[in-house]
């Protein structure tokens, strides 16, 4: 057995635009590209699940991906690549820029560990491990913001669409959100769980609505009185969780997605392939392949085309 393959770790991934490809990021800083509509084909084989292409896009781990209308942003040490999902798809791989945002010192290498599209005004919002959140203006390639105030990295970002609000999670132990006034609110008591630390590792928004975890246990929070209303009794550090219809999806330490009531209840815990899991995408760029894809410590990405099973996994 490969021994790079028994330590493989998935990080991030994303759907391509027209929702036919997925891309992966693993810790040895390769891309793999999937096509969906060959694994999901009736006649489907085993090489169905393998990559149409895997290729090295940055020398340390992928810590995050994202797809904007045309183009695959990669983000791994301190740098954040783009390339062309047309090029991608006939197999070329080179990247159309890379940057790097203004660092204190030229000796910094902070990761990137998150990234997302703030779409009123096509910027792209970076939290890293320089403990700060940059704004890339992507239509000038510049930076054109630097947001100062986590006294630790950043582990996630997220925007509020209608408010176009930043909000950003730390190993501090804050969230803050980033509007005309930077106040943040690091008090979660109905949260804290001491033995595992105060980080927040994972955050996601929903019109009013924000959902954070990590360290202290997820919960869901009303941003307009900012005060939590229900706290999930889910065990070890959640590090992603996405809103989907009426329900909570959460991924973290131990091998299943759990879905999650808005009350705060833990309906059903579905078992996936990895021990523990780091990443949780949902395929919302084409109904016919609406599928949703879990990745983390393995070479295996388990793909749900019903919520309450695995239907089968795709492999590095």
């Amino acid at each position: 057995l490969n021994p790079t393959l028994l330590h493989m770790s998935v990080f991030s991934q994303s759907f391509s635009p027209c929702g036919r490809f997925l891309a992966a990021g693993n810790n040895y800083g390769e891309i793999a590209l999937f096509s969906l509509s060959a694994a999901l084909s009736p006649d489907a084989t085993a090489q169905s699940q393998k990559p149409v292409l895997t290729f090295t896009a940055h020398e340390g781990p992928v810590f995050s991906l994202l797809s904007t209308d045309c183009h695959l942003l990669s983000a791994g040490n301190g740098e954040i690549s783009a390339w062309s999902w047309t090029e991608l798809i006939k197999k070329n791989v080179k990247p159309l820029w890379t940057k790097r945002p203004n660092y204190k010192s030229s000796l910094e290498i902070p990761e990137i560990n998150s990234m997302v599209m703030n779409p009123r005004d096509n910027s792209l919002i970076v939290g890293g491990g320089d403990n700060n959140v940059h704004v890339l203006d992507l239509e000038r390639g510049v930076f054109k913001l630097v947001l100062q105030g986590h006294s630790d990295y950043v582990h996630c970002v997220s925007v509020r669409e209608r408010e176009a609000e930043i909000l950003s999670g730390g190993e501090d132990g804050a969230v803050r959100i980033w509007g005309d006034v930077g106040y943040f609110h690091p008090g979660f008591c109905l949260c804290a769980r001491p033995q595992y630390g105060k980080w927040i590792s994972c955050l996601t928004t929903d019109s009013d609505w924000m959902l954070c975890g990590g360290g202290p246990s997820m919960s869901l929070w009303h941003l307009r009185s900012l005060s939590p209303t229900s706290v999930f009794p889910l065990t070890g550090c959640q590090r992603q969780a996405a809103f989907h219809q009426d329900m909570i999806l959460a991924v973290g330490e131990g091998p299943f997605l759990s879905h999650c009531l808005l009350g705060g209840e833990v309906k059903a815990q579905i078992p996936c392939t990895p021990q523990s899991l780091n990443t949780l995408q949902l395929n919302t760029n084409s109904t016919e392949h609406r599928v949703l894809t879990a990745g983390g410590s393995s070479d295996h990405i388990d793909v749900f085309t019903n919520l309450s099973y695995r239907a089968f996994s795709l492999r590095f």
